[in-house]
């Protein structure tokens, strides 16, 4: 921060305000009353002064405020199109579709969208014609057409690839050649966070997840997507993204790629709950603040039900609206970098850093991330994360409000389930184990679900 405020008053060391502290507390012990540690082994302390940081961080930054992005899964194609163009008319800003197939008509879908509006697409194949269609699209169209293509992570969330190692970056090797007018390489990092990895776990193997790419085409000239889940550490949230923009900075400069990573955040899955469910817009909300002031580019909030509930109007709506009050009653988009010089997330986005660097840089000399993920030794250091997470909400001291702690014991949510809520087993053939997402109130909700009467 460059400008200092409030210069009339005298300043108060850091110091003054430990020994006014340390008096307050009648002999207590000042660290182990007030300092505690995060599960990515970082100290927090009671306060951050000027006077003890040091941190002095370049991070990079959007243009522009954030995006307000709309999910619409497409299985009926006119139902989407117009969807898609009434929830643009109430307020979203960006489309994402999610596409079962390549069988959809592309073109008539790409083209009912307003010009101007940025358009993602998600879909779990591989099909380089389908892909080139688009691009062509795109061009006709002057339109902005993020393309979520990423091999890598099909393989840590299916177990398998769209076809083999070798196969899938010829793929993306031709994308970048014949593919200029569309963003097609995608980076799921939100994977890691819902299946229980820590903030420096989250970090370090996003980087190395990009790195494989950096190392495996040729070239990437065009931005590259983030998808980043957040969680409910609000403060940590923010530095996390903050870091992840440091991060991937520092390791394009290394390939001499010139663009900043583009950020599509959501809210995690991990602490939504189906019990007490309407908590689940409180946990949302302070997710997406969290996204906001971290610097994402593009916000698609998740559904109050949406772990139960099919798509529908009301749950998109208030997700939407909870966007909408942020942007244009709370103004969360008028500042440019408002985290920027704040002690706290200043110092935690240098920690958070420095740490996922650490162990990024051991990934890579153990291999890298594709050895790892078929080693087994992500996907075992993701479960030893969550299962230490796990044991925080077994045992109370994780606490989600309405689930265990506060439940309401009257609350019945057996006959109101359109989808099923929980870990879901496909036993079949895959090349490794792959990275389960799994929320942490899942037995507990088991357990309520058979108990009703």
């Amino acid at each position: 921060m460059s400008q200092k405020l409030f210069n009339e008053f005298e300043g108060i060391s850091s110091k003054q305000w430990k020994q006014q502290i340390q008096y307050e507390l009648k002999g207590a012990d000042y660290n182990e009353t007030l300092v505690w540690e995060s599960p990515e082994g970082i100290k927090v302390k009671p306060f951050y002064h000027n006077d003890e940081t040091e941190v002095n961080l370049s991070v990079p930054t959007p243009d522009s405020g954030f995006k307000i992005v709309q999910n619409i899964f497409v299985h009926d194609l006119e139902k989407s199109i117009v969807r898609a163009n009434e929830t643009l008319n109430r307020g979203a800003e960006s489309i994402r579709f999610t596409l079962e197939n390549d069988q959809v008509d592309i073109e008539k879908l790409l083209n009912s969208v307003p010009s101007g509006v940025i358009v993602y697409l998600y879909f779990e194949f591989l099909n380089i014609d389908f892909i080139k269609k688009i691009d062509g699209i795109a061009a006709k169209r002057s339109a902005v057409i993020f393309v979520e293509v990423d091999p890598i992570g099909q393989l840590a969330k299916d177990g398998n690839l769209f076809i083999n190692v070798d196969a899938d970056f010829t793929v993306l090797n031709e994308l970048e050649k014949q593919c200029s007018n569309i963003n097609f390489l995608s980076i799921d990092s939100a994977l890691y966070q819902n299946a229980g990895a820590n903030i420096v776990q989250q970090l370090a193997y996003t980087l190395a997840h990009v790195n494989e790419y950096f190392n495996r085409i040729a070239s990437i000239s065009k931005p590259i997507t983030l998808k980043v889940a957040v969680g409910t550490n609000y403060f940590f949230e923010i530095a996390k993204l903050r870091a992840l923009r440091l991060l991937f900075s520092t390791l394009a400069k290394e390939y001499n790629h010139t663009f900043d990573c583009h950020i599509l955040a959501t809210p995690t899955k991990r602490n939504k709950t189906l019990y007490d469910y309407n908590v689940n817009m409180l946990r949302t909300t302070t997710e997406c603040m969290s996204a906001i002031l971290g610097g994402a580019d593009a916000v698609a909030n998740l559904a109050y039900d949406a772990i139960y509930h099919k798509d529908n109007e009301f749950g998109d709506r208030i997700a939407r609206n909870q966007l909408l009050v942020l942007k244009h009653e709370s103004y969360f988009d008028i500042v440019n970098n408002p985290s920027d010089g704040t002690y706290y997330i200043e110092t935690l986005t240098e920690q958070l850093a420095e740490k996922a660097l650490v162990l990024f840089k051991d990934i890579e000399a153990n291999g890298g991330f594709i050895t790892q993920l078929i080693e087994g030794t992500i996907q075992r250091k993701i479960k030893e994360s969550a299962e230490k997470e796990q044991e925080l909400f077994d045992t109370g001291k994780e606490i989600l409000l309405g689930t265990n702690k506060y439940p309401n014991k009257e609350d019945r949510m057996s006959h109101d389930l359109e989808l099923f809520p929980f870990v879901k087993t496909n036993p079949r053939k895959t090349l490794i184990t792959p990275i389960i997402e799994k929320r942490l109130a899942e037995k507990m909700e088991q357990e309520r679900l058979t108990n009703e009467e």
